[in-house]
């Protein structure tokens, strides 16, 4: 294949159908049934993380509206304006970027363009991409069109910050919320392109990818792409640890131990060897996190476990309140060390507490058991 010809994994496994969105099936569910049921709003704002589908989401409903027998979900292949509108070439179909047309003379001629009848499709479908990047004013000039829209115009707008989207928007708008991709899914996804693609990999190491897109499939493509590139047609955990700076989730386990145990030496060594293997320490310490998030929720359901869940949240807590300190510090290594002392000190006031209530004796139960004063 010649590098003019080549298409990143990311475009070349968008999404053709609903039925390849993968993690939002609450969406699916919801567009099926106002379809099947005639109740279809003149505009809808698509929110979440980047990556999780929204602008393919945004197409594949435009594509679900406007194919020659629909409306419906189930879009055959060979749809001959299902295909325009997924390549981008459907003049009814107008994808705007907000970030780069933002300015009020821009939706003024969006209004405009709106009064007139669609050219070959049943709507007039604007698909705005980054919406919260629109002007004051632009704002307020698209709220005049969506008060009264035309009966052939749907609106769909795509945001990552609902919060910088005016109230007056959202309030004429069906909201849905997109959700992060959990990793098992985007694993699953991952290995199903590995076999298409003929390329082995490790499930350590697809799980490495999963953990590092945090939750959007795009991020998680883009990575495997990269991978491919760097190791050809067999993937391990090593190479990807390697290239992206993580940590094996071993060290990780180890580490969090060491935490709980308030063992400083072991924290040190352990931190001396990430960075001598040059770990992105901030990396590493979301993922900390997500292995104490997990223990957490472990040791609520087991309640065997030697440590008290309130002793989990202080660590947790210790470590969120580190995050922006690592990531935005002179030094990585030294503010990542700082935290995870502060972690320890906040496990270990949870053993006091423990250590107090015992010697003291008093515990709700037993607190109930006494006499009441005569």
């Amino acid at each position: 294949m010649s590098a003019e010809a080549y298409q990143v994994i990311a475009r070349r496994w968008r999404p053709t159908q609903f039925s390849e969105l993968v993690g939002q099936d609450h969406i699916v569910r919801t567009l099926g049934n106002a379809i099947a049921m005639g109740r279809i709003a003149h505009a809808y704002l698509f929110v979440g993380p980047r990556g999780t589908g929204k602008t393919t989401s945004a197409r594949l409903f435009a594509k679900s509206l406007n194919w020659e027998d629909g409306p419906s979900l189930n879009v055959p292949q060979d749809s001959e304006i299902g295909n325009a509108i997924m390549q981008g070439r459907c003049l009814d179909v107008i994808e705007i970027d907000g970030a780069s047309n933002n300015s009020v003379d821009q939706v003024r001629e969006l209004r405009e363009e709106c009064q007139y009848a669609p050219s070959q499709c049943r709507y007039k479908i604007y698909v705005i991409d980054e919406v919260h990047m629109l002007s004051q004013a632009a704002f307020n000039a698209l709220l005049k069109t969506l008060e009264e829209p035309p009966p052939h115009v749907k609106f769909i707008f795509a945001t990552t910050e609902s919060q910088k989207v005016l109230p007056t928007i959202v309030s004429r708008c069906q909201r849905f919320e997109f959700r992060s991709i959990p990793s098992t899914s985007i694993s699953e996804k991952l290995m199903e392109i590995c076999r298409k693609e003929s390329v082995g990999v490790e499930p350590e190491a697809l799980e490495a990818i999963s953990r590092m897109a945090m939750g959007g499939m795009r991020d998680a493509q883009s990575i495997l792409d990269q991978m491919i590139s760097f190791c050809g047609k067999k993937i391990t955990q090593k190479d990807v640890l390697e290239v992206y700076g993580l940590a094996g989730k071993r060290d990780m386990e180890a580490l969090a131990s060491f935490v709980l145990e308030a063992d400083y030496t072991r924290i040190l060594d352990t931190t001396e060897s990430f960075s001598s293997d040059g770990l992105d320490f901030y990396r590493a310490l979301l993922d900390l996190s997500d292995l104490y998030r997990n223990r957490l929720i472990e040791n609520l359901k087991s309640k065997n476990s030697k440590y008290h869940p309130e002793q989990y949240l202080r660590v947790l807590d210790a470590l969120r309140e580190g995050e922006e300190f690592v990531r935005m510090g002179l030094s990585e290594k030294t503010n990542f060390e700082v935290t995870l002392f502060r972690a320890v000190e906040a496990g270990r006031t949870r053993s006091i507490d423990n250590l107090i209530r015992k010697i003291s004796k008093i515990t709700p139960s037993e607190e109930k058991k006494k006499p009441p004063n005569h």
